[in-house]
């Protein structure tokens, strides 16, 4: 005789699973259910057995124990027509189970409410894991199903061939062992979170991520692409305008946060195009910063996008869609402001941006591997922690300063020139420094006479300074390290650059 096929549905979210139970039902399958589905199916007409009538054991230890039980796991993970299973079936009467349907404890919902550690605690699902990879497992004999989307798609195979086919179980089945996997991979990163132990301890990194939005295409049309963020974080901007982001918007925009976060403490504007400023100032207001930003390399910045520290009047939105931007972002606008660049650049993407975020880990995969190092904003140089080379500028200190941060954002080789709070010149990307500083002093023409310098990175002879000297560069800010540190400080000293060195090497590759 036949055995009944069973199908063991536990679920917390109860959204389509009556229907699903039904559908099932309606195949010949008995339901076999627990405490709060088993009610809600009832509640709803389907005739259920629980498996405490299966397993002759009540849910125990306040519910933490329902499901884990040799004859409910036994008939999961028993495989069909083996000798041994069929005969320590037999010998503990462990009926077979077909179908499992599980969703898990909210662990990620209940974290992003900022729930404590023992609330945190309860929401690991322990049972709901366990029938779902052993039914994973047995894919072969089981079918596994975790995705409320895929309920329709499970009626709709048996009411076609009556059986679920065995491609459509593996399907599941790797759907399955991909959700525990992830489920996992939160639990540890919120318990990280809670209990003060580093996510980066130990040798392997666990780093889960969930598809946040599809992009159009990669960094070229050839290439699929999306953004994936860790669970538990939300994005750092928020789109209320425009286009579709686009993958280069994105790497674009990782540059035009990054110099938010430096420049926070000052109404500023930074202009990116290919991942490197073409313009950076701080100003009385928001207009002043991006007039004097935009006076840098307005070539360079048509096309680009634009990030400013402070609220977005009418005014500087005004100013702004003259000139063709990408992205425009702020943690704020004016009343009215994104309702007119809706109207008169409805192709703008407009954002709101948290200038303060910042991931634990930057992930870089290359045909090498993949490359993991700290996400960390560098430290600012401080005068008492450096040392001045000829005559100390104190009065120039600020300049020095947001020269520094530009060049900290510019990709490397970056030399960046500073006058009166804005950039007058940024060579960032170049293989040589000499090639770096000689298309900033370009840029700069005139305004590189009583500008301030900075380099990313130690200058490995003299030249770069003899450079900057002949255009009027009257102070250089620079980390050191050279082994002709000696030569390029006493060059300095004679050509009368006071010269200050510290802060640490800001290379961006």
């Amino acid at each position: 005789m036949m055995e009944t096929r069973k199908a063991l549905i536990s679920v917390w979210d109860k959204t389509g699973v009556l229907e699903l139970a039904k559908g099932l039902a309606a195949h010949g399958y008995e339901i076999v259910s627990s405490s709060g589905t088993a009610k809600y199916l009832e509640e709803g007409g389907v005739t259920v057995t629980e498996v405490v009538d299966m397993t002759g054991l009540p849910a125990i230890l306040g519910g933490r124990v329902k499901t884990l039980h040799p004859t409910i796991m036994g008939g999961i993970l028993a495989r069909r027509g083996f000798a041994q299973d069929d005969e320590d079936r037999k010998k503990f009467s462990i009926p077979l189970i077909d179908v499992v349907v599980c969703t898990l404890y909210p662990f990620e919902e209940t974290a992003e409410k900022g729930a404590d550690l023992d609330q945190l605690i309860e929401k690991i699902d322990i049972g709901g894991v366990s029938l779902i990879r052993a039914a994973a497992k047995n894919y072969y004999h089981v079918t596994v199903v975790t995705d409320i989307a895929d309920y329709g798609s499970v009626l709709e195979e048996l009411e076609k061939k009556q059986e679920f086919t065995l491609e459509f179980k593996q399907k599941l089945a790797l759907k399955a062992f991909r959700l525990t996997s992830s489920y996992d991979a939160t639990i540890y990163k919120g318990l990280c979170s809670e209990i003060g132990t580093s996510e980066e301890a130990g040798e392997d990194k666990i780093l889960p991520l969930r598809k946040a939005q599809d992009l159009r295409y990669g960094e070229n049309p050839h290439q699929k692409a999306a953004l994936f963020m860790p669970p538990l974080e939300k994005k750092p901007f928020e789109q209320f305008s425009g286009k579709e982001l686009s993958y280069n918007n994105l790497l674009d925009l990782d540059t035009l946060l990054r110099g938010c976060s430096l420049f926070q403490d000052q109404c500023a504007c930074i202009i990116v195009k290919h991942t490197t400023p073409c313009g950076t100032a701080q100003g009385r207001t928001p207009l002043d910063a991006f007039r004097k930003a935009l006076e840098c390399d307005p070539v360079s910045a048509f096309g680009g996008i634009i990030g400013i520290t402070r609220c977005v009047d009418m005014e500087t939105a005004k100013a702004i869609i003259e000139t063709f931007f990408e992205i425009v972002a702020a943690p704020s606008y004016a009343d009215g402001v994104v309702e007119f660049f809706r109207e008169k650049k409805p192709n703008l993407r407009v954002l709101t941006i948290t200038p303060g975020y910042a991931p634990n880990l930057q992930l870089t995969g290359n045909r090498c591997g993949y490359l993991v190092q700290e996400d960390k904003l560098p430290p600012l140089p401080k005068e008492d922690e450096g040392k001045w080379i000829g005559k100390a500028r104190p009065d120039l200190w600020d300049d020095l300063i947001f020269a520094w941060k530009t060049a900290a954002i510019t990709k490397s080789n970056a030399i960046v020139l500073v006058k009166d709070g804005a950039a007058v010149g940024i060579g960032g990307g170049f293989t040589n420094r000499v090639d770096a500083a000689e298309y900033a002093l370009k840029l700069a023409c005139e305004k590189a006479k009583g500008a301030v310098l900075a380099s990313d990175a130690f200058f490995p002879f003299p030249d770069t300074v003899e450079l900057a000297s002949r255009e009027g560069v009257c102070a250089v800010i620079q980390p050191g390290g050279s082994i002709k540190d000696e030569d390029v400080f006493k060059r300095a000293e004679e050509l009368g650059i006071s010269m200050f060195v510290g802060g640490g090497r800001t290379f961006r590759h």
